[in-house]
């Protein structure tokens, strides 16, 4: 009765996991990720949204510079050398760009799969079929919800199309996620 204990587990807000070459885990189910810098203000809506590093940034400054130089320089002194460097600069920003668009693709499917879980968890069995209904974008927005305020967010969402803002807009009881990229 492998299903009926994970129903009880379910219950007592933990989650099965099972690997192929274990016999699984028993996890707590989502704990609050605590924000890492104990001065940082509680994390809303108003202050949600992750910036990149000042790294990141810095790489990013840098590689436009980097682009101006290499025009400037092709400008002046046309040639093959003085074309590719242009072009190899500019591969650098799309790579640069798509570095940080590929993290949040993927952070986007853990969000959805997690996001699947939970709702799993927190709606009865036949609301099941409204998890397929959500998008992406809808889930990622949910993410931030209370498990008490899930299920008449999920029916909101649904009924009324809501976009990710919108949702996030809507959350009293705002779950911090500090680990966003």
């Amino acid at each position: 009765m492998i299903g009926d204990d994970r129903a009880m587990r379910a219950e007592c807000g933990e989650i099965f996991i099972a690997g192929p070459r274990m016999g699984g885990e028993v996890l707590p189910a989502r704990q609050p990720v605590r924000n890492p810098t104990m001065s940082s203000p509680a994390q809303t809506y108003a202050n949600h949204r992750a910036m990149p590093s000042p790294a990141f940034m810095g790489a990013a400054l840098i590689l436009v510079v980097n682009v101006v130089w290499q025009a400037i320089g092709a400008f002046s002194a046309p040639g093959f050398g003085s074309v590719l460097a242009v072009l190899v600069a500019l591969a650098l920003i799309v790579v640069w760009f798509f570095s940080r668009r590929s993290a949040q693709v993927v952070q986007d499917r853990l969000i959805r799969l997690e996001m699947r879980l939970r709702l799993e968890r927190v709606l009865s069995a036949e609301r099941y079929a409204d998890i397929a209904k959500l998008s992406v974008s809808q889930l990622v927005g949910l993410r931030f919800a209370s498990d008490g305020e899930l299920p008449a967010l999920v029916q909101e969402t649904l009924a009324q199309s809501l976009t990710n803002d919108a949702i996030k807009k809507k959350i009293t009881a705002w779950q911090a996620d500090w680990l966003r990229v």
